[in-house]
């Protein structure tokens, strides 16, 4: 799956997965109205709302696009009906010719995982039929418990062809009360780097696409340029997912070193960024009918920003 993730980048020309993440504060009051009106002011009204305003955006970024990546938690907070909504963004991505990154963030003891890793990638078995439930290309992957709790997702990985992102070094401020802390001497996100390179050794993608890169990678945050640049030296042929980009402080400059001298190896996301553009100053002009528009300006505005970024350094 990397591979055809690296093709649809080279396509596009946008290293860029679009965070698919809406808060009901992000969706325009005429979406909301007409959602509350069929259904009501139910979950299966919110979760009504989410899903048209998720269709805009992917209808209006779709072509300047590889991937987008929705985060589940903004779906579970509806409940049933928005695990549907959820589902319903996964096919219409896929519809559109989209890379889907599952933001599931799953690890846990080896036959919990297992049954993760099917939900989410695989597939169940139904009497005589099997079944993929969510069927996303990526899932993001805590590694917390160990190879327990990851080596379930590289068994689906190297069965389905999909791949995982292992987190190792995020982006929010208080990661580091655990990932910065010295073991031996050196800090935890690198030994969990160099695991992740090792699991990444276990799953490669051996499609000619994929030049080499495995389905494992990691997420490294933005907002830790430094960190990057060394997580880059470790793990080689890993993609890097990298949150942080925008509303969280990051800079097209500041991800130089997430990429290898090919200009390939990273994926860079932003969420309320892009889908919530049209609340920003900048982008107020397109007013709440037009969010679909301020979402494509934004993902021109960060793939040029990315795009001069790179060339400065040689890369691309």
């Amino acid at each position: 799956m990397t591979g055809e993730l690296i093709k649809r980048i080279r396509k596009t020309g946008a290293p860029i997965v679009v965070g698919l993440d809406p808060m009901l504060s992000y969706i325009p009051d005429a979406i909301k109205k007409k959602a509350f009106s069929d259904c009501g002011e139910t979950l299966e009204g919110a979760a009504e709302a989410i899903f048209a305003f998720n269709k805009g955006i992917v209808e209006g970024v779709g072509d300047l696009v590889p991937a987008v990546k929705p985060q589940i938690a903004m779906y579970e907070q509806f409940g049933v009906p928005g695990l549907a909504a959820f589902k319903k963004t996964v096919d219409l991505c896929h519809e559109k010719g989209l890379i889907v990154i599952g933001d599931v963030k799953r690890g846990d003891i080896g036959s919990t995982s297992a049954a993760y890793a099917a939900a989410h990638l695989g597939t169940v078995e139904v009497g005589s039929r099997r079944i993929a439930p969510f069927d996303e290309d990526f899932a993001t992957v805590n590694p917390y418990l160990g190879s327990d709790g990851v080596k379930p997702f590289l068994k689906v990985c190297q069965e389905a062809r999909k791949g995982i992102f292992v987190l190792v070094k995020t982006s929010n401020p208080s990661s580091g009360e655990f990932q910065d802390q010295l073991v031996s001497g050196r800090p935890m996100y690198e030994i969990v780097g160099e695991k992740t390179a090792e699991w990444a050794r276990e799953c490669p993608d051996v499609s000619e696409d994929a030049e080499g890169y495995s389905e494992v990678g990691a997420v490294v945050g933005a907002t830790y340029p430094e960190i990057g640049r060394r997580l880059r030296e470790i793990l080689p042929k890993s993609y890097i997912l990298v949150p942080g980009y925008g509303a969280q402080g990051g800079k097209g400059r500041d991800l130089v070193h997430f990429f290898n001298k090919d200009g390939l190896g990273a994926i860079v996301n932003s969420s309320r960024g892009i889908i919530a553009a049209w609340k920003q100053e900048k982008y107020a002009s397109c007013g709440e009918d037009g969010y679909a528009e301020a979402a494509r300006r934004a993902v021109c505005d960060m793939k040029k920003d990315i795009a001069e970024a790179l060339d400065t350094c040689g890369r691309f």
